[in-house]
């Protein structure tokens, strides 16, 4: 970055004066992030491995006892049991006992590696697996956090808010699911506003309803209308969320939404939630086997419905204070979680869901940012192929924050440079450049630092880089600060895509109908 070429402003000149320079100066740390529209990430970089072959074996030799000797519950869910039963499987009311490796073989055998979700606007579709990364924003907070109201719960229009935002951030690749809770819409409807939401509002993929088998079936209907049934017959338009009832169970909402997007051929995210000391055991390599035993058993069943269906591998991990009970995020532990469970999905063959800015803090402060940094990078190095939570995250999940989602999509962008490692042409070689300049000068002048200088380093729009002076005659605003006016000039920028109003009327149609059918409920 060249900013240090251009001559500094008098530190005695007013702040009135500066105003428009400042709104300038947002407005181009804006624009030159270095990270193009793309629809993933494309991995360059070798991943970080903590364990080796023999730990790897081990860990998939107890995952392997845990559903044999223990099992899994599969809860209120009769046809689960009944597929599991002409498996093979030992079924004990609703405990399932399975034999040796087949929950493995029926993924390795029938889940694909990789697979593409498609999108409304074609030139966002992406592909989830292999060495690509899928960014998403924060899912389930009932409460939105900005610094003009504080903590409030989650309306409707902040969750149009935040598709948008989404819609408009380069670093994310997907739209998300239940960015928040609208919790001025009723908990059985609300879920035909979201949906809509991240049609009317974005033309990136996104993510079904999963709180009950209707919910699911209702999403199916509006991508239907959509895309029209023959395109969804064929392929795959939305990844949804499957979380296991840790430890070791499966309730009947996750299978039901679970069971209508397999037979279908729309991808699940099979995601084990632990809290590590609550949830799973206390060590990183019991939770490991924990993790791997629930997904194994959540991908197979999957199989079991459909052979072929998309399956991610998910994990969600943390751990509990010892001392409080409190859920904790960015430890190192978590990290190392993070990492194994990425060796585990790979050496299985399917692509790995892993979380991404996730805090415990309350406010987008220093902790919030480092704990979020944390898990971000940690996430990116372990090869995670669909990143959820990578934006907005705080208070363990309980908040979706406006400067917190600025702030994430800022290290989203950083990551995609990352990952992207080392340009090795011969433009980056610079020899030209080390010829030009030689001993005793400086390359500030040299002719390839002017033909690289707009793209040569990735430009932060939220971190401020310049003098003391000119922060503090730019109002001594703190990074959550800068975040506040960058999601509200976000907001008053949004352009909406294009959709084909007979298909919105279609739509809106199709929700007032379902929204007339049942009287409204909390649950």
């Amino acid at each position: 970055m060249i900013t240090h070429t251009q001559p500094r402003r008098d530190p005695g000149r007013g702040r009135r004066a500066g105003r428009p320079a400042r709104a300038g100066r947002a407005r181009a740390r804006q624009r030159s992030t270095a990270v193009d529209r793309e629809t993933w990430i494309e991995r360059r970089i070798p991943h970080v491995e903590v364990l080796d072959a023999e730990a790897l074996e081990l860990i998939e030799h107890n995952a392997d006892l845990v559903l044999r000797e223990i099992g899994i519950e599969f809860r209120d869910f009769p046809s689960a049991l009944e597929l599991w039963k002409e498996a093979g499987a030992d079924v004990d009311g609703e405990r399932v006992r399975f034999p040796l490796g087949l929950c493995r073989s029926l993924v390795e055998a029938n889940a694909p590696r990789e697979y593409q979700q498609h999108a409304r606007n074609p030139q966002r579709t992406t592909i989830v697996g292999g060495e690509r990364t899928v960014l998403a924003p924060a899912y389930g907070p009932p409460f939105v956090h900005d610094l003009d109201q504080g903590r409030r719960y989650a309306t409707l229009e902040d969750f149009r808010n935040f598709v948008k935002l989404t819609f408009m951030a380069p670093g994310l690749h997907h739209s998300g699911g239940t960015i928040c809770e609208p919790v001025d819409v009723p908990v059985n409807k609300r879920h035909l506003d979201m949906i809509y939401s991240h049609i009317k509002y974005s033309d990136k993929p996104f993510m079904g309803s999963v709180t009950h088998p209707d919910r699911a079936e209702d999403t199916l209907a509006m991508v239907k209308l959509l895309f029209g049934e023959d395109f969804i017959a064929k392929k795959t338009v939305l990844t949804s969320l499957i979380n296991a009832n840790s430890p070791l169970t499966f309730d009947a909402t996750m299978l039901g939404a679970a069971t209508i997007y397999a037979k279908n051929n729309q991808a699940t995210i099979i995601s084990p939630f632990l809290l590590a000391g609550a949830m799973s055991p206390v060590t990183v390599a019991g939770t490991l086997t924990q993790i791997l035993a629930e997904a194994l058993a959540g991908m197979a069943y999957i199989q079991l419905v459909r052979p072929g269906a998309p399956v991610v591998f998910g994990s969600f991990a943390a751990a509990v204070s010892m001392q409080s009970g409190a859920p904790t995020f960015g430890t190192p532990e978590t990290s190392l979680v993070i990492y194994g469970a990425g060796q585990l999905a790979r050496r299985l063959g399917v692509p790995y869901r892993s979380g991404g800015g996730l805090c415990a803090a309350k406010i987008p402060d220093a902790q919030a940012a480092y704990e979020a940094a944390n898990t971000l990078q940690t996430a990116a190095l372990a090869g995670v192929n669909f990143m959820l939570h990578a934006t907005g995250w705080l208070e363990g999940g309980l908040a979706m924050g406006y400067e917190k989602f600025v702030m994430d999509a800022d290290q989203a962008n950083m990551i995609a440079v990352l990952l992207k490692g080392v340009d090795m042409s011969e433009n980056a070689q610079a020899l030209d450049a080390l010829r030009e300049v030689g001993p005793g000068s400086h390359f500030l002048g040299a002719a390839h630092t002017l033909a690289n200088f707009e793209t040569a380093f990735y430009r932060s729009p939220v971190a401020d880089n310049n003098s003391f002076e000119q922060w503090r005659e730019d109002g001594s605003l703190d990074a959550a600060r800068r975040a506040n006016g960058i999601w509200k000039q976000m907001l008053r920028e949004y352009e909406a895509p294009r959709l084909d109003p007979t298909i919105d009327e279609a739509l809106v149609d199709f929700m007032r109908r379902r929204k007339s059918e049942f009287e409204d409920r909390d649950y």
